[in-house]
């Protein structure tokens, strides 16, 4: 049986090759033996103070990048379009316990010293799992980081069948066959971020060629010269060499260099040939507005439609008339 696969991505900023090398990428390629669903999900952005002008604008952009990176084949829809995501949100908070929020890393690292937090920074793993459950998803494909919410999904899943009679699929976290941990490239012992990361040290998704190859023949390396991947004692150059492999499809052991510069320039032009197919795609979507409202808009219709029967039972399973 086909397996159904759930990721989201969050428009807290622009998308990068991060992101693109450690998730898009992977879920291109998983298109051929899952069937894939991924949403755009700008609710969560609403946990911190934000600019709702500059959220709709990066919504729609990173909508636009995952077509554009070739997931046409797969569900990509928007989440605030499908309401099915709040209302199931809502029953799944009316399962979970303060406490298990509370804990949550997310929470913690956020919340600390801040003097205002929003309700929704606690309450948003429930909306997680809400995505994730709502399409009976089999498996996620999730970073270290990400893990923590996906076993609060298993968690809830099954205390919700456990009261209520069996209504959810519960799903795996998985990590990708194929994915690159791609650092800053200013300080390359951080993840490269999107929303958290240097500018400089960031090349973004939409990133023109020029600056693409200024901030890669800027990246830290580290001291000596040897070239070799050895991410413990030369993050630099292990930075780099994977960000090679990536774009290149080679493995890291058959990439030779001499020097730092010349695995910067070959480095800098591979990321600029990768990203230039996606940027001339994305420009075609963008160059007509209508088209792309209607595309995104069917996908929310086809989500909708999938989870219709889920939500429904949830709502009869709690005793929701």
């Amino acid at each position: 049986m086909t397996k159904r696969v759930f990721s989201g991505f969050q428009p807290t900023g622009h998308l990068t090759i991060g992101n693109l090398l450690g998730a898009i990428r992977p879920a291109v390629q998983l298109q051929d033996e899952a069937d894939c669903v991924y949403a755009v999900v700008d609710l969560h952005a609403l946990t911190v103070r934000h600019d709702p002008e500059r959220l709709r604008a990066r919504t729609r952009e990173a909508a636009t990048l995952l077509l554009a990176c070739g997931l046409d084949r797969s569900l990509v829809y928007i989440q605030s379009q499908v309401p099915a995501h709040t209302e199931l949100s809502y029953l799944l908070e009316s399962t979970a316990y303060f406490g298990e929020m509370r804990r949550m890393i997310q929470f913690k690292e956020k919340s600390a010293g801040q003097e205002e937090v929003r309700l929704s920074l606690l309450t948003y793993p429930a909306l997680m799992a809400a995505d994730i459950l709502l399409h009976r998803t089999d498996l996620v494909p999730v970073g270290e980081d990400q893990r923590q919410h996906v076993e609060l999904t298993r968690d809830l899943a099954l205390r919700f069948n456990r009261l209520y009679g069996e209504t959810f699929t519960v799903p795996e976290a998985v990590h990708p066959r194929v994915a690159a941990r791609v650092m800053d490239l200013t300080t390359p012992t951080s993840k490269m971020g999107k929303s958290n990361g240097s500018t400089a040290g960031t090349v973004y998704m939409l990133d023109p060629p020029a600056d693409v190859r200024r901030k890669v023949m800027r990246a830290v390396t580290d001291s000596g010269t040897e070239v070799r991947y050895d991410p413990q004692d030369k993050p630099g150059v292990s930075n780099l060499l994977a960000v090679l492999a990536a774009c290149s499809g080679r493995p890291v052991e058959s990439l030779a260099h001499e020097t730092y510069g010349a695995l910067k320039r070959d480095t800098a032009e591979a990321v600029v040939e990768t990203l230039r197919p996606i940027q001339e795609r994305y420009l075609e979507l963008s160059a007509d507005p209508a088209e792309l409202s209607r595309l995104l808009a069917a996908g929310a219709a086809r989500a909708a439609e999938r989870g219709a029967g889920l939500l429904a039972a949830a709502r009869e399973a709690i005793g929701l008339p």
